[in-house]
């Protein structure tokens, strides 16, 4: 039997101190596309992951955002 192996790639939180949050995925590859967005209203956590086909995740509003690399808040737009 053959097994199948899992990519698994590194992890994001985003908690959202504002209401309308926006969580859009992108896509690798020679064009970068939205795959998949999401609306997070105030308090509400996302966890999301880079995989094969996510390779960039963009955040629009007030949020904080935490990775293995440290913590960064996104600010609303002015």
């Amino acid at each position: 039997m053959e097994k199948k192996t899992q990519q698994a790639g590194d992890f994001v939180v985003i908690k959202a101190i504002d209401d309308g949050v926006s969580v859009i995925g992108l896509t690798r590859g020679t064009d970068t596309k939205f795959h998949h967005s999401e609306k997070l209203d105030r308090g509400e956590v996302l966890v999301a992951q880079f995989t094969e086909h996510t390779s960039a995740i963009k955040v629009r509003g007030n949020a904080k955002i935490l990775t293995a690399f440290g913590e960064i808040e996104s600010e609303a737009k002015k």
